[in-house]
């Protein structure tokens, strides 16, 4: 596969014929598209002194669609030819029906780019990537003498997508990524316990190869797995937490934003469902989805359905005033699309999906937050989490908390799980710092199978009556 940039009508279709097609498969439906995309992709990874996994991927092909009410009618193909588009086309129109369908209004256009013409694979070469992993492993294992393995990773990758509308209007986009990630094992005492920290973005690896970078990650990595050697065993029962900024907005993404995601409501089995405009937070919670920030992780200059990304309102000062939205869900709710139609690759579907999601800060001074919280624990890191769309209800585990009696933080704990619902968490908001943070680059979320880069973030917040799973009372 070539280096070049990917040109599928240039190369391997007739734009004009490509129309026709599209067109014919259209014909009677309410929307659709062709969608081209060449993705490639690397991941290096270093572990325990060796080189674990070196790993190279390129991908190319189209999706095409076409949809009528609820029903949509999807064909894809690893072969890019007018042959392969033809056969398409008589699964794609197998959604239409007799047809009737009056075509929808097609997406704005946009001059936008939030991301350089940058291609992250090619700012370093392989040896010198394998060297940046050896100098990582050194170092991390040189800060502290309990450190006993080392995982460091690199991974970067360029999709480039091309979308064709009905109308005739050719929608391009090229989007970069790269990242890089630290993870440490410390042990002491027959006791082990790990940290990682990490991050990157739409952008290249020269600035994430920079010492001042990887060796933050790395020290960062180290930092949290020696807080979790000194770790006492978490306690249980409801009471007030603590959550601090950036990437613990994880919660608010899984526990809320996929109750505000389109389809979920259209089919009124979100939580969420008929709510709009009354109060479902507490006053001065505002929520946001904004795939408008320049080289974030979950950013895009258009979506995949060609519509330009947006800075969507979803919660203000506590009243839902938005849902995010794909064209076809939009449609069907009478709305505007908001520029959240995301697919995984060119052999999925589009739906809605968030981009960056987080949570605007208040004016209270963090610090202040913490003074006031009796007797709780205060979160700063997670791992992973379960939530339940219908009902909103949550388990998230804990990477790094502590816990807190009459405002001060003491001594960290392990085994915290929290527990509870997002409709509930988001009324019992006590608290909003004036610290909002974006995470540092390394969100990336499952829905119906398919998987997307996204961003979150949020201030530090208090949050009344969560439930505390723990070893201990």
């Amino acid at each position: 596969m070539s280096d070049e940039h990917f040109q599928p009508f240039e190369t391997m279709l007739d734009q004009e014929s490509a129309l026709r097609l599209l067109r014919e498969a259209t014909v009677g439906a309410e929307d659709g598209e062709l969608f081209l995309e060449r993705r490639r992709s690397e991941a290096l990874v270093f572990d325990d002194g060796r080189v674990k996994t070196a790993s190279y991927d390129a991908s190319e092909g189209f999706g095409l669609r076409a949809v009528k009410g609820e029903v949509a009618g999807y064909a894809h193909s690893t072969e890019v030819s007018e042959s392969a588009l033809r056969r398409a086309v008589e699964t794609a129109r197998l959604a239409v029906g007799d047809g009737g369908g009056v075509m929808a209004p097609p997406p704005a256009r946009t001059n936008r780019h939030l991301y350089g013409d940058v291609n992250p694979m090619g700012d370093a070469p392989f040896a010198a990537k394998i060297d940046l992993l050896r100098e990582i492993d050194a170092f991390t294992r040189a800060l502290d003498p309990r450190v006993v393995q080392v995982s460091a990773s690199v991974a970067a990758s360029l999709q480039e997508v091309f979308i064709l509308r009905p109308e005739g209007d050719l929608v391009s986009d090229i989007r970069p990524m790269a990242r890089i990630n630290v993870s440490v094992i410390v042990e002491e005492n027959g006791r082990r316990e790990s940290g990682s920290h990490g991050g990157g973005g739409r952008y290249g690896l020269a600035g994430l190869m920079e010492p001042a970078h990887w060796q933050g990650a790395a020290r960062e990595a180290l930092r949290i797995a020696c807080v979790n050697l000194a770790a006492e065993p978490a306690p249980a029962g409801q009471m007030d937490v603590v959550l601090g900024p950036g990437w613990p907005g994880v919660l608010l993404h899984e526990a809320v934003g996929h109750g505000l995601e389109g389809d979920f409501n259209r089919k009124k089995s979100s939580a969420f469902a008929g709510l709009m405009g009354q109060q479902v937070a507490s006053k001065g919670v505002t929520v946001l989805d904004d795939g408008t920030i320049p080289d974030r992780r979950g950013s895009i200059t258009v979506d995949d359905e060609g519509t330009p990304s947006g800075r969507n309102v979803l919660i203000e000062d506590g009243v839902l005033v938005g849902y995010m939205q794909d064209r076809q869900n939009a449609r069907l709710m009478g709305v505007s699309p908001t520029g959240n139609g995301r697919r995984e690759s060119y052999a999925h579907i589009p739906m809605p999906r968030m981009t960056n999601t987080y949570m605007l800060g208040g004016d209270a001074a963090p610090e202040a937050i913490l003074r006031d919280l009796k007797d709780g624990i205060y979160a700063v890191g997670f791992g992973g989490g379960q939530v339940d769309i219908t009902n909103g209800k949550f388990v998230f585990n804990c990477t790094e908390a502590y816990r807190v009696k009459n405002g001060v933080v003491g001594a960290p704990i392990r085994g915290a799980t929290l527990i509870g619902d997002g409709p509930t968490a988001m009324r019992q908001i006590k608290a909003i710092g004036n610290d909002m943070a974006l995470d540092p680059g390394v969100g990336n979320c499952g829905k119906a199978g398919q998987w997307v880069p996204v961003g979150v973030g949020q201030p530090t917040l208090m949050i009344g009556g969560l439930t505390v799973g723990g070893a201990g009372a």
